[in-house]
């Protein structure tokens, strides 16, 4: 291949990676990439997972044989068979070493592969009608990160040193785009992330709510939203400091996460002060109410706080047509309020009231005016335009 060929080739391997959402288009593109670059059939991305002493496959492209999946749920290998792996990705490359490729055969090595390491290579090749195939270390931050590998049909020209040398700078160049796609990885999780908790915060929610009511409005998928506030969190700030707030708020995070895995699939947030939710698709109403029950009982076993408020809204119950997140928001928050009011010990459930449920009619009364009134509703993305964000130390 000529210098512009190559130079073409690092240029749309970069390119493709940098365009990758998440982790697994990243992981494609590095495979798709070196195998076009390199004039493969088949290519194959591998992580080195150290603790577990084994090199995981983490995507295929190309002419798959049998077995091989896209995206392999647990394709692995223990390391043991791959003596290299240890040897010259980890001893070699921690002494001062270069991390470059090598080609191997399927009759023995070539091209700087590694004699007396190549049995399970050399019949892992004949066993899928492969003839060569070049192995390139990818390193990063400083350590042996996994391997790119690059593989031609029996019959095909073999790889030679040129192509291993090339193979060398196309890892490096996974290796960028692997870090670049870590750190947007990051980014995306802090951005949907509660910082104090852990669990996820509003943003998330009104993603996965939009997409859920969606879901409903098209196929009937039965949503549930469970909105609490905990309840005591003003006078534990107060009286024993804002170290202890944040406790009784992770831990009454925990208390939501486990009551959430009642619940497949369910999202657990904190949406912001004392505010917290579960948000439920698929499971039926009387699970979503089942778990607000069992999240009720546990909040009033902690030793800080008074409990929670708690309110369910789903669209399986009857309260009218569901075509917004935001009225679904505003039924489990008018339901909340209600239990508020009540200081009731358990939910108070949207719609289950009568035909005249005043939960209902409460959410979908017109948000009042004026700070003599009762609260406005959050409502999806808030009711109030440019209104700030709840100060998390004022509840």
């Amino acid at each position: 291949m000529g210098e512009d060929k190559r130079l073409a080739a690092v240029v749309a391997l970069a390119q493709g990676m940098a365009a990758a959402h998440g982790s697994r288009e990243a992981w494609r593109a590095a495979a798709a990439g070196g195998c076009r670059a390199l004039g493969g059939s088949f290519a194959a991305l591998s992580v080195w997972e150290r603790e577990l002493g084994r090199l995981r496959v983490l995507a295929n492209v190309g002419d798959r044989a049998e077995g091989e999946e896209e995206f392999p749920e647990d394709e692995s290998y223990p390391v043991h068979q791959f003596p290299e792996i240890t040897e010259f990705l980890h001893e070699r490359w921690a002494g001062g070493g270069e991390p470059d490729a090598w080609v191997e055969t399927a009759h023995g090595p070539a091209a700087g592969g590694r004699p007396g390491y190549l049995h399970q290579r050399v019949a892992a090749l004949r066993r899928r009608g492969r003839g060569c195939c070049v192995v390139a270390p990818i390193v990063l931050h400083g350590r042996a990160w996994g391997e790119l590998y690059v593989a031609r049909p029996a019959g095909a020209p073999v790889f030679d040193r040129e192509d291993a040398d090339f193979a060398t700078v196309l890892a490096a160049v996974v290796a960028a785009g692997i870090a670049q796609a870590e750190r947007l990885e990051e980014v995306r999780r802090l951005a949907y992330t509660d910082a104090l908790t852990g669990l996820a915060n509003r943003r998330a929610v009104d993603a996965k709510l939009d997409e859920a009511v969606e879901r409903h409005r098209t196929d009937g998928t039965v949503v549930s939203l469970v909105v609490c506030d905990l309840n005591g969190l003003k006078r534990v700030n107060d009286t024993q400091g804002h170290a202890v707030g944040d406790r009784l708020l992770e831990r009454f995070g925990s208390v939501l996460s486990l009551c959430g895995a009642m619940l497949p699939g369910t999202l657990a947030a904190r949406l912001g002060g004392d505010e917290f939710c579960l948000l439920s698709v698929g499971p039926s109403a009387d699970e979503a109410v089942k778990a607000a029950d069992e999240l009720c009982r546990r909040a009033a076993e902690l030793e800080l706080g008074d409990g929670v408020a708690c309110g369910v809204a789903s669209t399986e119950d009857p309260i009218g047509p569901v075509r917004s997140a935001r009225r679904l928001f505003r039924l489990a928050d008018a339901a909340q309020y209600r239990a508020k009011a009540l200081r009731s010990g358990g939910p108070v459930v949207a719609g289950r009231a009568g035909p005249d449920d005043p939960v209902v009619r409460l959410a979908d009364e017109p948000s009042p005016q004026g700070p003599a009134e009762r609260r406005r509703f959050r409502g999806a993305r808030g009711d109030v335009p440019g209104a700030p964000p709840p100060d998390p130390r004022s509840a």
